[in-house]
């Protein structure tokens, strides 16, 4: 999502800092993808097809199928749906899951805030699609959506996604992002909860972890990045893929 209001403002103004936040990990105590997913078979009466597609996927990575591949199986589970009816879900299950306890991050939602009331331009980035996150950006007021883009024909999903928002394709978007919008990426922010968001956290002069993954941790240690409390241990051979 990049809202016309958003275009408008890099218009007026000459080269300005931005805030790129990770979402699962970062910004929310959840696996939006997988959470999501849950909730749509659910909605559907097929509530069984969840953990088969789970069981799914640790074979695929057992037989050595990387990240990418196994994302691109997760978007099958959406060939044939109407755009409109994931949509209208994905703000059901937004609702009924913000409203729980702990799902936001307190210390990334602080500096999210901050953020925004200086002005930087705050941008999510994730590997999970607009479903799950167009609900999330509208709550934060998050200026910018760098996300997963399964592909749609005539209002439906297809079940194919070409460059999955995961790994390096993250860095890509931020770069491309910063080279059209004119934002200094010297002077601008990026938080991560996990190795795989290192090389997007690279591309800014003031990268901050989020949380306690051991490798991202590490990193920090080695370049002197600071780390904020927060976040989750997550289990990442269960996910399946990282967003």
């Amino acid at each position: 999502m990049q809202s016309e209001a958003f275009t408008m403002t890099l218009t007026r103004y000459a080269t300005r800092a931005a805030a790129f936040f990770d979402v699962d990990g970062t910004l929310v105590n959840a696996t939006t993808m997988f959470e999501f997913l849950a909730h749509h078979l659910d909605a559907r009466g097929r509530p069984e097809e969840y953990p088969a597609f789970r069981n799914r996927l640790d074979d695929m990575a057992r037989a050595g199928a990387d990240r990418s591949q196994r994302c691109r199986a997760y978007y099958e589970m959406y060939e044939g749906v109407p755009v409109s009816s994931v949509a209208e879900e994905g703000a059901r299950w937004f609702a009924g899951r913000a409203g729980r306890p702990g799902f936001l991050i307190e210390s990334a939602l602080a500096e999210f805030r901050s953020h925004a009331a200086a002005g930087h331009v705050t941008v999510l980035v994730s590997g999970s699609f607009g479903a799950c996150l167009n609900p999330l950006a509208e709550h934060l007021g998050a200026d910018v959506l760098l996300c997963s883009r399964p592909e749609v024909r005539a209002g439906v999903f297809t079940g194919v996604i070409d460059t999955p928002m995961i790994g390096a394709a993250k860095a890509d978007a931020v770069r491309r992002l910063a080279e059209e919008h004119r934002l200094d990426l010297e002077q601008s922010f990026a938080y991560g909860d996990h190795v795989s968001d290192v090389p997007y956290m690279e591309l800014v002069g003031h990268p901050v972890v989020v949380g306690s993954d051991a490798e991202v941790i590490g990193h920090a240690a080695e370049y002197g990045w600071p780390r904020l409390a927060g976040g989750r241990e997550q289990t990442r051979s269960t996910e399946g893929i990282r967003q």
